[in-house]
């Protein structure tokens, strides 16, 4: 169970070599041991190995998990092992990828990759992961989002369609959980240093890990369903918006 001042007894991540999940895991581990399991590809191994033994040095007991979001005839299985030693009070879902917007519009496979990443694995993942929660009656279910997914924009449209399900996938969990003693908590962090904007230039307000970490760590404490990193980003996309279409698709963004 969380504690009394936010702090968890166990973390699931999925998507374990996330900057923005390990800086979360990190600032967890930091106010008390806890039990994490970091859970990604076969092809992560390396990275995921070294992670868990960073985050042993806090004295947390952190197990791996193999996951591979485009094999969803295997994600029952992980789900399984992960709440197999008891109950999880919060699980990230922490994976995806940005792929390239002309490639995703126009090669049948790109579009496929980033809909099934970003969108379709969440998805399932999450109706496995609201069963088991509902069943365990605590727990809260964070989610990363993006503002990407709240307008149509020329350069990452295709990205932005994949956050778009997955948050209103994600916002109607927190419906449909209210009753039963679980949190979700929909993340939309602005642009942010990581390996999965390596080489793109940053707009105003980008943030590390470990800020939007922060917000995370926050969220999850005070039971909010939807944050925006930094806060200031949703009353930029409250203007978005309702920016006419005819400005907003000049807009070279």
């Amino acid at each position: 169970m969380i504690d009394a001042v936010g702090n968890p007894q166990s973390l699931l991540v999925l998507g374990g070599t996330s900057d923005i999940a390990l800086a979360t895991a990190q600032k967890y581990a930091e106010r008390r041991p806890l039990r994490i399991i970091l859970a990604d590809r076969p092809e992560e191994s390396d990275r995921l190995n070294a992670a868990a033994e960073r985050l042993r040095e806090t004295g947390s007991t952190v197990s791996t998990l193999h996951f591979d979001a485009r094999k969803p005839e295997t994600h029952a299985e992980v789900v399984e092992k992960a709440f197999a030693d008891g109950d999880i009070d919060v699980t990230l879902v922490a994976f995806g990828i940005q792929g390239d917007n002309e490639k995703g519009w126009t090669q049948v496979e790109a579009a496929r990759a980033v809909a099934e990443i970003n969108y379709v694995a969440p998805v399932a993942l999450g109706v496995l992961l609201a069963e088991k929660l509902r069943k365990q009656g605590h727990g809260n279910l964070a989610v990363m989002s993006s503002p990407a997914g709240e307008r149509a924009r020329r350069s990452n449209f295709v990205y932005g369609s994949s956050k778009a399900g997955l948050d209103v996938f994600y916002t109607g969990l927190t419906y449909a959980l209210s009753e039963s003693g679980v949190k979700v908590t929909v993340i939309r962090p602005n642009f942010v240093h990581t390996k999965l904007t390596a080489g793109l230039k940053p707009p105003p307000m980008a943030q590390t890990p470990e800020q939007v970490a922060d917000v995370i760590v926050d969220a999850v404490r005070t039971g909010k369903e939807q944050v925006y990193a930094p806060a200031q980003m949703r009353w930029v996309m409250t203007v978005l918006r309702h920016v006419p279409r005819v400005i907003f698709r000049r807009l070279s963004f």
